[in-house]
């Protein structure tokens, strides 16, 4: 595995990336709690047609820095360290959950280097409600942590995926799903959560000339659908499309999720006729 080499907070770091495929540069940024791995459908999907970036940003995979808070903008940092160690001069860009958030970050603060920006599930500001989620959250990792219990993994699963999951799942195939969920946990997702309470893009929004998808999940109960409308009304280029799903979109529903992404990132990287 390479790993690009940064500072962030003033001290080294390094960020492991996979890199699959041929192509133009298409970089992806997973969620809070999550690591590279939740791109392989996509990455599968697409290896034939993009040379593909996937990172760890802190807290997750195999990245390591110092261990403590980070930023909006040391996560975005990250993610451009990665590409550009891969080579990439320029780049399609997506990210799921916090992984949109970094993206709307990076496409703002470097316009000149996204080619288009795909939008899963992503926010524009973190308001008191969600705010009052994530301390929660934040209490349940504590609590996990200190106890051995799975109560973060639980609730997530509870609020991340949708009716249509809900409607047809087991209870021996949900005990299995919390085991592989809470086995497969970033370690720091508790520092990632710190992040999430910290967004506001506001005045980030204008800056983004990147052709934008904002692909809002029609269950989600994490991110309210007025964050959708939000990146829709301040991105310029922005179109929108809807997953029948919830916020756990690439887990509950793969197949249509990376439909989606691909259908948008092939639209704006066609392939060429011969």
């Amino acid at each position: 595995m390479p790993f690009a080499p940064t500072t962030i907070g003033g001290r080294p770091a390094r960020i492991g990336y996979d890199v699959t495929g041929t192509g133009p540069g298409l970089v992806l940024v997973h969620g809070t709690g999550a690591d590279r791995s939740q791109w392989q459908p996509l990455t599968e999907h697409l290896a034939d047609r993009f040379t593909i970036v996937a990172p760890d940003y802190s807290g997750s995979g195999d990245s390591t820095d110092h261990g403590g808070p980070v930023t909006l903008a040391d996560l975005a940092d990250e993610v451009l360290a990665a590409a550009e160690h891969a080579g990439l001069a320029d780049f399609h860009l997506a990210g799921h959950s916090l992984g949109a958030v970094v993206a709307t970050e990076l496409a703002a603060t470097h316009p000149d280097r996204v080619r288009s920006l795909a939008l899963h599930a992503g926010w524009v500001r973190t308001t008191t409600r969600m705010a009052v989620e994530l301390r929660y959250w934040l209490t349940l990792l504590r609590q996990d942590a200190a106890q051995g219990s799975t109560l973060f993994c639980e609730l997530l699963l509870l609020t991340a995926l949708g009716p249509r999951f809900w409607g047809s799942v087991t209870a021996e195939d949900h005990a299995l799903l919390l085991a592989e969920f809470a086995g497969g946990l970033a370690p720091g997702t508790d520092r990632q959560t710190e992040v999430d309470l910290t967004v506001d893009l506001t005045d980030r929004l204008a800056a983004i000339t990147a052709p934008t998808l904002v692909l809002a999940s029609a269950h989600d109960r994490i991110i309210p659908p007025e964050q959708q409308q939000a990146l829709l009304a301040g991105i310029a280029h922005a179109r929108y499309a809807e997953i029948d799903a919830g916020h756990g979109a690439p887990a509950e529903d793969p197949a249509g999720f990376v439909a989606k992404l691909a259908g948008f990132l092939l639209d704006q990287h066609p392939v060429p006729v011969a």
